[in-house]
């Protein structure tokens, strides 16, 4: 059975190879992006079966390539975690209202962050259980 695949989307060089080194030694294979016009093609090319978004990113931020990554049919319903610094009163609500399936304050705890990936590739939790954004 292959592995499934995790789009880590990370612009901080220290992070992305936290990320990566945690999930590549739990049999997960990861694809990367530092932007997130990346995000948005590596995800529409190679399918992911979940995304790890940080929510603050040099170009489009992680809110506009999740619009992005839902505007697309063949993404819409790929499950995105958005991964931030963000961890204010208010910010989990304001993000998962954004459409992300779920929310992982940074530092990330890896209990959890394995947690929430498993849930999703196991299928624990419905993906994208909500209509694709319009165009």
């Amino acid at each position: 059975m292959p592995a499934d695949t995790v789009l880590i989307v990370e612009d901080n060089e220290r992070s992305m190879k936290l990320f990566r080194d945690v999930l590549e030694v739990r049999g997960y294979r990861t694809l990367e992006a530092t932007t997130g016009e990346r995000a948005v093609e590596l995800a529409t090319r190679h399918l992911p079966d979940v995304v790890l978004m940080d929510v603050q990113l040099p170009d489009v931020d992680g809110v506009e390539a999740l619009r992005r990554i839902r505007t697309d049919a063949r993404t819409a319903f790929t499950p995105v975690v958005a991964v931030t610094a963000q961890a204010m009163d208010g910010d989990r609500e304001r993000f998962l209202c954004a459409g992300f399936d779920a929310y992982l304050p940074k530092p990330v705890d890896v209990s959890e962050l394995l947690g929430v990936l498993a849930a999703y590739c196991r299928g624990d939790v419905a993906g994208g259980a909500r209509e694709p954004a319009e165009n």
